[in-house]
């Protein structure tokens, strides 16, 4: 894979999320629009641009990268990806994912059809080369797993515990279409943030990147990502009890990457958190 489609799918789990469900007209609708910038030891390197719907129990949503800043000297890159689904209680239960972006002279496409909490059928291209040492996905890798813009999207069972450990209570397990890991989030505090579409307190939730199926084991990247500090910061945006990613920092080889919302604009149907 290309590094900035690497980047793309790492970022794929903060950033989030398609329109291929319609709820019916009476059911309550909140919609999220926004920015994040995306940097690397402090250097602005892209932009992603984010859409979010939320009616009744479905979700649809809508993500965009591509190189900003000083990353424009480096790549010509750009991608984007759409996923869609169900929240019932505190879990999400996606229905479509789509992924497609171009890098260095490549075509990347992944294109998942989920059900009941599993993967049922991936179209991806292009496919790895064989290589012996590599953990083979298997089928049970595609069961109790999600994709990456669904994994984004973290509700809670109630309003009361969305800015407490509950929030990050929660293991992500994750299929992008060549690889499954998970996510494991931990409960480090709370802070209180302002100035970006969004006045008020995140959860600070501690976070592991666990490899599971699809990768080399004795890759450098790999030892190094499984060990790597991250961190990421859940606003309770849309509703008061669904939580997605406010910031996301991974400590990598060549400083930290932050992906944090520069710009948020909330239409809530119902009241929510936001502005209060």
């Amino acid at each position: 894979m290309s590094g900035f489609t690497s980047l793309g799918r790492l970022l794929a789990v903060p950033l989030a999320l398609g329109v291929f469900w319609t709820a019916p007209a009476e059911a309550k609708k909140s919609s999220i629009g926004g920015l994040y910038s995306i940097s690397v030891a402090g250097l602005k390197i892209g932009q992603g641009s984010l859409s979010l719907v939320l009616q009744g129990n479905a979700y649809s949503a809508k993500v965009g990268l591509k190189p900003a800043g000083i990353g424009t000297l480096f790549s010509t890159g750009k991608g984007g990806a759409e996923a869609s689904g169900w929240l019932v209680g505190s879990k999400v239960v996606p229905a479509k994912y789509k992924m497609a972006s171009h890098a260095a002279n490549r075509d990347f496409y992944v294109a998942l059809s989920q059900g009941s909490g599993h993967i049922r059928s991936a179209d991806v291209t292009p496919q790895f080369k064989p290589n012996k040492e590599r953990i083979k996905v298997r089928n049970r890798h595609r069961k109790n797993a999600m994709d990456p813009l669904s994994a984004a999207l973290m509700p809670v069972r109630s309003s009361q515990d969305a800015l407490g450990p509950a929030a990050c209570k929660r293991k992500l397990p994750i299929f992008d279409g060549w690889t499954r890991f998970d996510i494991q989030l931990s409960y480090k505090g709370t802070k209180d943030v302002s100035g970006r579409g969004y006045d008020g307190a995140v959860v600070v939730c501690n976070a592991r990147w666990i490899p599971v199926a699809g990768h080399r084991p004795s890759k450098a990247s790999v030892k190094y990502m499984a060990k790597a500090p991250m961190e990421v910061w859940l606003a309770p945006l849309g509703r008061d009890n669904v939580l997605i990613p406010y910031r996301i920092s991974i400590d990598t080889r060549t400083g930290r990457l932050v992906v944090q919302a520069s710009k948020l604009r909330l239409e809530a149907g119902q009241r929510d958190r936001a502005g209060r």
